[in-house]
């Protein structure tokens, strides 16, 4: 029999070594992973996830109480401020909710817009397309898909509800300021 984590299938093991028999984690490709590295996190279909974690979960609404009762609400606005964000002020928060007020009469096909913008967020950031596919999540989550939206470019340094403008006058703002502890001389 293989020796497996230092004991021997049904071999009684000495101190130190781990109690029982685990068989080690098998990476995609068959690869068994060295030291302690975690078991890869498979999605759905045996797929291992690319990119990074989003920086809340899709059904943490609660974290940015505002966003939520307004994407409840009017979620048409809080689309409007993720698109002026992430076009760079090339599509105006106005123009982005005049936009997804239109496809709501067309079949609730707003989702295949806020999908569209979902999967730009993800590539500007490189974040998995998680806990659903971008389309899933726009069809069966509409809100908390855009609270999750919002929520990512606020923790990023980039808050939707100042609009691109605004974004960019605290970047300026920031550029300015005199470094800390240091003084103007008289």
């Amino acid at each position: 029999m293989g020796r497996v984590q230092g004991t021997q299938v049904g071999e009684i093991p000495q101190p130190g070594e781990p109690v029982g028999s685990t068989l080690p984690n098998f990476q995609a490709g068959g690869h068994v992973p060295i030291g302690n590295s975690p078991a890869p996190n498979f999605q759905a279909g045996g797929h291992l996830p690319i990119g990074n974690s989003w920086s809340s979960g899709l059904f943490d609404c609660h974290l940015h109480q505002t966003n939520a009762i307004i994407t409840a609400i009017l979620p048409c606005v809080t689309f409007g401020q993720i698109a002026e964000v992430l076009d760079e002020g090339n599509t105006t928060c106005p123009m982005g909710t005049f936009m997804y007020l239109l496809t709501m009469p067309v079949l609730c096909s707003q989702w295949i817009l806020g999908s569209n913008y979902r999967a730009k967020l993800r590539r500007n950031y490189n974040l998995v397309e998680a806990p659903y596919t971008d389309v899933i999540s726009h069809i069966f989550c509409l809100w908390c898909s855009l609270c999750q939206e919002f929520r990512e470019l606020q923790n990023r340094g980039l808050d939707p509800a100042l609009g691109w403008n605004g974004i960019l006058a605290q970047r300026n703002q920031a550029a300015m300021a005199p470094p800390p502890n240091q003084f103007m001389s008289k």
